[in-house]
């Protein structure tokens, strides 16, 4: 079950030094350092559902943004990204909705997420979403 947090707070932690066994709904944010002007988090263990045949689907995931005020914290990154394990999503809709995510928690200058699908039927599906 995954935790919710109806209004995300920046630079409130709840989750870092905590024992977190479950996904939750949005990424955490600590203040960014000066001088940071890109930030780059990739993870290859993105899984999710497809919507028409219920097989899993396992993507690459780069997210790249230019903090403003906030940095999202790693740990809720990967907690947030586990919540669409068991969910039916197209990598298009993923890659849009972990852009707007990003967006909407940490208020970066831009954010850039680049999803690829791993091949299934010969086909690899890169979808790239970027705000603002």
């Amino acid at each position: 079950m995954a935790a919710s947090k109806s209004d995300p707070s920046p630079g409130v932690l709840t989750i870092l030094g905590h024992t977190v066994q479950h996904p939750v709904d949005h990424v955490e944010c600590f203040p960014a350092p000066d001088g940071v002007v890109t930030v780059r988090a990739t993870s290859d263990e993105l899984t999710s559902i497809c919507p028409v045949t219920g097989q899993p689907d396992i993507s690459t995931v780069s997210i790249e943004y230019e903090p403003a005020q906030w940095c999202v914290e790693s740990k809720s990154l990967k907690l947030y990204l586990w919540r669409f394990r068991d969910r039916p999503a197209f990598a298009e809709a993923l890659a849009a909705e972990i852009a707007d995510e990003i967006m909407t928690t940490a208020s970066p200058k831009s954010v850039r997420v680049h999803l690829t699908q791993q091949p299934r039927g010969g086909i690899t599906i890169e979808a790239i979403a970027q705000r603002p």
